[in-house]
């Protein structure tokens, strides 16, 4: 007579290192990470109904604008992609008259990336809301396998209360406007090029994101 046959299922180690694919599964590894990497660095109410939504109080008219942010490197002299990905949206928002007020944020993570290196992407992302007066309020992550990725990709949607009287936008602009930057211009690409290439610059530069 042969042993019988013993059948089980044991849950899911949930401690890991680096992502896997289970991150992205929808199940209770994902929403381990969700709880413990987005939710505890992004820390609003909102988050924190563990909703697929949110629901905002803001003043129409409203503005909003979604932009998808891949950089290599992830961290660079000045900032990172977490970073980047809140400034670049609330500065487009602000470029459309508006006060930003919320954003959401997707996540396109690769299979075997370094949860430490995800979370300080993220709690850069955490300090860069703050500093800009936003909320996130919504999200989503998704795992591609190792090989079809770039590490993290980030995607970030923002709506803000319209300010100006009237629109800001190219087709307003005429002859005889005045340009207003807020510094050097170019720094953010060359950093980010020196940091991919390896070039030494005599003099160092930072890139120059920021609200």
């Amino acid at each position: 007579m042969s042993d019988p046959i013993e059948l089980s299922c044991p849950a899911p180690a949930t401690d890991y290192a680096r992502v896997v694919l289970a991150h992205g599964a929808g199940g209770r590894v994902m929403q381990r990470l969700v709880a413990e990497v987005f939710v505890a660095a992004f820390d609003t109410s909102e988050l924190r109904r563990e909703h697929d939504g949110a629901t905002v109080d803001l003043q129409p008219p409203l503005a909003v604008t979604t932009d998808a942010f891949t950089v290599t490197p992830r961290f660079f002299p000045g900032g990172d992609i977490g970073s980047l990905a809140v400034y670049g949206t609330v500065n487009d928002v602000a470029m459309c008259g508006a006060r930003p007020a919320v954003l959401t944020a997707a996540f396109v993570l690769e299979e075997g990336l370094p949860l430490d290196e995800l979370r300080r992407i993220v709690a850069s992302m955490a300090a860069a809301a703050r500093r800009c007066g936003v909320r996130i309020v919504a999200g989503d992550t998704k795992v591609v396998p190792r090989g079809q990725g770039d590490g993290v990709y980030v995607t970030t949607t923002g709506l803000g209360s319209v300010v100006t009287p009237a629109p800001i936008e190219p087709a307003a602009v005429r002859p005889g406007d005045v340009v207003l930057v807020s510094g050097p211009v170019g720094d953010h690409g060359i950093a980010v090029l020196a940091a991919r290439e390896g070039i030494e610059i005599e003099t160092p530069v930072r890139s120059d994101a920021g609200p």
